[in-house]
């Protein structure tokens, strides 16, 4: 009888965060694959099924092709400086020092900071005239005469930029949940270590990592996840220029769906890696969860 109860009292419980989930992720989601199959547009009643249609226009377009390999430039270069990084500051801020809280302190302002607001300091630090990296590289003697980075004006400056601005941005998030595993982790095993005469990186390779490996997983996967599907940082440093040079999908839908009025082909964009995105998140969170177990 009280198994029943318990069991009737989760569902009861649990109806809440499902009908929120069916509401604000589930319903746009199906609206999406709706959309995607249709000549929906902004302002027109007129809307027609074209099955798989949009999908074959947008993959036959060299600017959809362009924001495709740029998703994947941004996504793999941006996880591997944060988690790189996030490992590097979290071991720092482990270790007891003075002023240690106000280093967190400081270390967590870029992910509570709102994104427009620190991206306005950006340009300025990326301005084609006022760059502030630009007067250092001077003022070092880096530049020659008539040398100076146009920043956000060249095609591959400019998509270094956004991953710089990206790195910034999650690199809080992610040292946090590195730093939550570090701590975690028992001192009698560093103890039991450093016993066996284990060096640095002997502790970090066969001591460290194999235990952290399932909180690197979800740091990693969670990373992924946010940075396939944001646009914020390109559409407020770029707009997606110069010349659709710095798009990736997220913006891309954006630009053609909601600024262009082509909501059947933003859908198809927005949608396109939907099935990678699942396999990729099915296959961490198996390996994650072997990973515990071992």
């Amino acid at each position: 009888m009280n198994m029943k109860r318990d069991r009737f009292l989760g569902a009861v419980l649990l109806l809440p965060a499902l009908a929120f989930i069916a509401l604000l992720v589930g319903a746009p989601f199906l609206m999406a694959l709706v959309l995607a199959v249709t000549t929906s547009s902004a302002g027109s009643l007129d809307v027609t099924f074209v099955g798989l249609q949009n999908f074959r226009d947008v993959f036959g377009s060299p600017v959809f092709r362009t924001a495709l390999r740029n998703t994947l430039v941004f996504t793999l270069a941006s996880q591997a400086a944060v988690i790189l990084l996030g490992n590097v500051l979290a071991v720092a801020l482990k270790k007891a020092f003075r002023g240690r809280s106000f280093v967190r302190f400081l270390i967590l302002m870029p992910w509570a900071a709102p994104i427009a607001l620190s991206t306005l300091g950006w340009l300025w630090i990326f301005d084609s005239t006022f760059s502030a990296i630009n007067w250092i590289l001077k003022v070092s003697g880096y530049f020659g005469p008539g040398e100076w980075y146009y920043w956000l004006g060249d095609t591959a400056l400019g998509m270094i930029a956004v991953v710089t601005v990206h790195v910034w941005r999650m690199l809080p998030f992610t040292t946090v949940i590195i730093l939550a595993g570090l701590t975690s982790i028992p001192e009698e095993v560093h103890e039991a270590a450093d016993i066996d005469g284990a060096g640095f990186f002997s502790k970090l390779f066969h001591v460290t990592i194999p235990m952290m490996l399932p909180i690197l997983f979800v740091a990693v996967l969670f990373g992924t996840v946010f940075t396939f599907t944001d646009m914020s940082v390109v559409y407020l440093l770029t707009r997606g220029g110069p010349y659709n040079s710095t798009h990736v999908l997220a913006s891309l839908a954006f630009q053609e769906g909601v600024l262009g009025g082509d909501v059947g082909r933003g859908a198809a964009i927005a949608l396109f890696l939907l099935p990678l995105l699942v396999v990729m998140a099915v296959l961490m969170l198996r390996r994650s969860r072997r990973a515990e177990v071992l």
